[in-house]
C-alpha cells in the first residue's frame, strides 16, 4: 500500500497496487523512463537515515518503496535552477507531477550502468534520488501497474508516462 504522498497525484495514501514482477526478470523487458517501480531501499538511503537519525528504522531494509524512473543507464539528468528536470539536455514536462517545478537543484549526473534515477511524482515532498542518488536496478522488485483498492481509484497506472 502507499504510505505517503510522495507519489501524489498518481497514487494517494492508502492505495493498494498490483505490481508486475515478471517482465523485467524473465522476459528481460528493460526498465524504461516513465515506469513506476517498486524497489528495496538502496544502501545510500539507509546510510543517510543512519547518519541523520542514528538509525535506519524509519525504513526497514525489507520495506518496499515506490517512485517513477526519470532517467536510465547512460542518461545525463539534472534539475536546473529553473526547477525543470532535464534528461539528455531536453526539458521533461509531465502531466503526472504534482507541481510544475521542483524547488531544488540536482546534478548534473550521468546515470551509471545497471542504475536508474527515480523521483517521486510529488517532487517537492519526496525522499528520492535527488537526495540519495541513483537506484541499482537489482533493487527493483517490479513495476506498479494498477490500483486495486480503494474501489473509487481502481485503474491502470502503467500508461501515465
Amino acid at each position: 500500500y502507499i504510505p505517503s504522498l510522495s507519489m501524489y497525484p498518481t497514487f494517494d495514501v492508502g492505495d493498494q497496487l498490483f505490481v508486475e514482477k515478471v517482465s523485467s526478470k524473465w522476459f528481460r523487458r528493460p526498465i524504461q523512463r516513465g515506469d513506476v517501480v517498486v524497489f528495496s531501499p538502496p544502501q545510500a538511503l539507509l546510510d543517510i537515515l543512519l547518519k541523520e537519525y542514528g538509525s535506519s528504522d524509519e525504513i526497514k531494509p525489507k520495506e518496499a518503496l515506490i517512485k517513477r524512473v526519470v532517467a536510465i543507464e547512460g542518461d545525463r539528468a539534472q534539475v536546473k535552477r529553473d526547477g525543470n528536470l532535464y534528461v539528455n539536455g531536453e526539458v521533461q514536462k509531465h502531466a503526472f507531477t504534482k507541481e510544475d517545478k521542483a524547488n531544488y537543484r540536482y546534478g548534473p549526473i550521468n546515470v551509471p550502468k545497471d542504475n536508474v534515477l527515480v523521483l517521486g511524482d510529488n517532487r517537492n515532498e519526496s525522499l528520492d534520488g535527488h537526495i540519495w542518488g541513483c537506484l541499482p536496478t537489482d533493487n527493483i522488485i517490479g513495476r506498479a501497474i494498477c490500483v486495486y483498492w480503494p474501489p473509487s481509484r481502481v485503474g491502470r497506472k502503467d500508461n501515465d508516462k
